[in-house]
């Protein structure tokens, strides 16, 4: 379950951000970040907003006064949160609101990621379908724009989809 992930945070962040600097590898990273947790066997601190909040606290003081190095790094707890959004996990109480609501939901369970069945298999393939649209929404056809988001993280959010 990346694809799914990935792609949506992308093009969710671009399309409300539209920060022509922003890091969208960042976003990326960030967003496909809480799947790591089924290698330990359940949902951790990557899947409550705890982290994502204080990430960003972090990057907005350690990178006081320093715009574009803010805009970079905000791209990680922004894709973080993303995944909570695009995960549902908001609709799990005790993860969520961890440790407000139940200090012991931690660990607990499977991943939410990988709970879904059929529904995860959908998913994906809606991520393949936004992911094609986002290709050529953002001209990633041109081989100067994907070399300058492989290079930068940016996206043309100017271009007309």
């Amino acid at each position: 379950m990346l694809i799914w992930f990935g792609v949506a945070a992308i093009v969710g962040v671009a399309l409300v951000f539209d920060s022509p600097s922003m890091d969208h590898r960042f976003v990326l990273l960030g967003a496909v970040l809480p799947v790591a947790e089924s290698l330990v066997g359940g949902p951790w601190i990557l899947h409550t907003p705890i982290l994502g909040v204080g990430l960003l606290a972090a990057v907005m003081l350690g990178a006081r006064g320093r715009r574009l190095t803010q805009r970079r790094w905000l791209g990680m707890p922004i894709g973080m949160l993303a995944h909570l959004v695009l995960d549902g996990t908001w609709a799990d109480t005790g993860l969520f609101w961890w440790p407000f609501a139940d200090a012991g939901a931690l660990g607990s369970g499977p991943v939410p990621e990988f709970g879904r069945g059929w529904g995860g298999v959908i998913l994906e393939l809606l991520g393949v379908a936004l992911g094609l649209w986002a290709w050529r929404r953002f001209g990633m056809t041109d081989p100067k724009r994907r070399t300058a988001f492989l290079r930068t993280g940016r996206l043309d959010l100017e271009r007309s989809g």
